[in-house]
């Protein structure tokens, strides 16, 4: 053989102990990056010399001239929570109608799948809903709402008599706080809705005024803001203007910064006509440091 074909077969032998240093090395790093070390390897042994030239030279220019250390100084490593907002989809919203309009215009079997749906959710927070499909024109629609709403009062009843009944044994009376609060939430989220018959939703009222004051004879303090426009407003609904004034006082004085405090002696105000009262609790309003939702604003709107 010539002296430049030995030449080629040690450049050849070299060029594939450099190709097998290479993947070895990736490989017990760990850094095979997809298979791209392969990728690598394979030029490298079909182009001698070359390939390893080409890749040498290729991350010498990304270091000098692309290769930038990455700026830390904004961002915060802790596990602190961030409120992510995200944009409305306007196209999906379009599409989009109430439960009650839906009723009104759809199929029969479209209809029971609604229903369906509704009844996959918080049935507690749909008992209007369900009320309303009990006057549809689909008959096992109907009746198949009649029997939900029928077992759901009749289990509201049953808890909300059985809790009261315990929290009225003096025995129980360091209970009374807890049954109280849950008890509160509980009726209140299905006396909004009102699905009872008159003088059954009045009934319960009285029943849960009762438990706010057992609930305030034992801690006054305990008794969230939200409690207090429960309360105020299921009251204000019967018309109870004096009784809902007493809770409305009563919330001006444990949360005098709350925005319910201001919103139900608004409504209340604004039910018994009393103007100058209604416009000077809204002046307090407006020169205090509490966010306005939306919804007050357009109660204000419309009030005013």
């Amino acid at each position: 053989m010539t002296a430049r074909e030995w030449q080629f077969i040690v450049i050849l032998i070299i060029n594939l102990i450099v190709t097998e240093v290479y993947l070895i090395l990736n490989i017990f790093r760990n850094e095979d990056n997809n298979g791209s070390c392969w990728i690598r390897a394979l030029v490298m042994l079909m182009c001698p010399v070359t390939g390893v030239f080409i890749f040498f030279v290729s991350y010498i220019a990304f270091r000098l001239f692309f290769h930038r250390e990455v700026d830390l100084s904004d961002v915060v490593f802790n596990k602190e929570r961030v409120k992510a907002y995200m944009h409305a989809d306007e196209d999906r919203e379009r599409n989009l109608v109430s439960v009650e309009e839906a009723m009104e215009i759809t199929d029969k079997d479209n209809l029971r799948v609604l229903m369906l749906n509704v009844l996959r959710g918080d049935i507690w927070k749909s008992l209007s809903t369900i009320a309303m499909a009990m006057n549809s024109e689909d008959s096992e629609t109907a009746h198949y709402a009649a029997s939900i709403l029928q077992s759901s009062l009749d289990e509201f009843r049953t808890k909300v008599q059985k809790d009261y009944l315990y929290m009225q044994d003096e025995e129980n009376e360091d209970e009374i706080p807890v049954y109280a609060h849950e008890l509160i939430e509980y009726m209140d989220q299905v006396l909004k809705q009102r699905v009872l018959t008159g003088v059954e939703q009045k009934n319960q009222i009285d029943i849960m005024e009762n438990i706010c004051e057992m609930l305030y004879e034992k801690e006054p303090e305990g008794m969230t803001a939200e409690e207090f426009e429960a309360i105020s407003l299921r009251l204000l609904e019967l018309s109870e203007y004096e009784r809902c004034e007493k809770w409305c006082d009563r919330s001006v004085k444990h949360h005098p910064d709350a925005l319910s405090t201001y919103t139900c002696r608004l409504k209340l105000y604004f039910s018994m006509e009393d103007r100058e009262t209604f416009f000077r609790i809204l002046e307090e309003l407006r020169n205090s440091n509490i966010s306005v939702d939306q919804e007050t604003l357009e109660m204000i709107r419309v009030f005013s």
